[in-house]
């Protein structure tokens, strides 16, 4: 089984590092799934060190609803974009993505690891 990792641009709305101007550019974002190490989580790396983990069937539930885990909240923002809610100590990272970027990334997981029913 290999690493899935997936570059994708989003916006951060709030939360941004001093060196990012909140909403006003794309960033560069991370979105990794490793299935040796945990087969139901995957990471985003934001600008800087900013990481999280959190399942990957949140991010799906995320994309059709309001759904949240501990520090991670998703939901569908119109039809074309999605955002995701990250809390950590010291902030709050809002950061919205193109929901097409997101689904791409999850059916590649899906190809590695099947999605869990029951």
């Amino acid at each position: 089984m290999s690493v899935i990792e997936q570059y994708a641009r989003a916006h951060i709305v709030t939360g941004a590092d001093e060196a990012v101007q909140a909403g006003a550019v794309a960033v560069p974002v991370v979105l990794r799934y490793d299935p040796q190490a945990d087969p139901g989580a995957i990471h985003v790396r934001l600008p800087g060190p900013h990481e999280w983990t959190f399942a990957r069937s949140l991010l799906e539930r995320g994309l059709r609803a309001p759904a949240g885990e501990g520090a991670v909240r998703v939901w569908p923002c119109g039809r074309v974009q999605a955002v995701v809610e990250f809390h950590s100590a010291r902030e709050v990272a809002v950061v919205q993505f193109e929901t097409k970027t997101l689904t791409r990334f999850l059916r590649r997981t899906y190809t590695v690891t099947p999605a869990v029913t029951g």
